[in-house]
């Protein structure tokens, strides 16, 4: 075999990276979201589990609006960092309203949610 023989023969395809690990991640952060919104809800009453519920259902209500993927909102409403920075300013920040934290909570409950559950059929 020449040398330009074994060079002409493309190389392997990299294998992908397992998604096992992720899903386990997000999975762990979405029960861990899920039960820290209903202490929540359950310790400041109905208003906290109001806003909890409305924020889980933000990224239906955006889709049932007719907002489609390559649309900014449509992509706001399904990045992390909007829901954490919302709960780390509450947390550190001079604001004391319980159905704001617990919004994030929800919303970010729903977004690790999306990632472990994908839906494979966007319409």
């Amino acid at each position: 075999m020449t040398t330009e023989e074994a060079h002409s023969h493309p190389s392997p395809p990299i294998p992908r990276v397992r998604r096992g690990p992720r899903r386990i991640g997000w999975s762990v952060l979405a029960l861990f979201l899920a039960a820290f919104a209903i202490f929540e809800s359950v310790k400041y009453g109905l208003a906290t589990t109001a806003a909890a519920l409305a924020f889980f259902a933000l990224p239906d209500l955006v889709r049932l609006a007719g907002l489609r993927a390559p649309g900014l909102l449509y992509h706001a409403v399904h990045r992390v960092w909007i829901p954490l920075v919302v709960l780390v300013a509450y947390t550190f920040g001079p604001i004391v309203w319980p159905p704001l934290f617990t919004a994030a909570l929800g919303w970010l409950t729903r977004i690790a949610a999306d990632r472990v559950f994908p839906r494979t059929s966007r319409v």
